[in-house]
């Protein structure tokens, strides 16, 4: 094996009898659920089909809890390895099932804490009248 190659043994265990990790995620759709456009339970069910637990759909067990928090906030607390890029890709994926893309972004406002919020849509109306 070259040097710098993977596949050192210990490397591919990863995850498995190590100490455990806790991580916990929160989602803030409270803005776009006041307007009415955003629909948190039906989120939270579309979290609860697609979370991947071990490279399987449907496999979240004790692992994966997702609960709703108050006024449009999900709360997602892992107890295994999880990224909260995945956790924006599914929200993304879901803005995009419910043609909310155009209008929603999510923005991460602290570590651990993602927020569905609006574009920013500047009227150029004014600006067209003067021509």
């Amino acid at each position: 094996m070259k040097a710098g190659a993977k596949g050192t043994g210990s490397a591919g265990s990863k995850g498995k009898g190590g100490a455990k990790v806790t991580k916990k995620f929160i989602i803030n759709a409270s803005q776009p659920a006041s307007d009415k456009i955003f629909d948190v339970a039906a989120f939270e069910k579309f979290l609860h089909d697609k979370i991947k637990v071990d490279n399987r759909v449907g496999n979240l067990g004790d692992t994966v809890q997702i609960s709703q928090q108050g006024e449009g906030k999900i709360e997602v607390v892992a107890h295994t390895q999880f990224s909260g890029r995945y956790l924006k890709y599914l929200t993304k994926k879901f803005l995009k099932k419910q043609q909310l893309r155009d209008w929603l972004r999510v923005v991460s406002t602290s570590q651990g804490v993602y927020e569905l919020r609006f574009f920013n849509v500047v009227n150029d109306e004014a600006d067209d009248d003067d021509e």
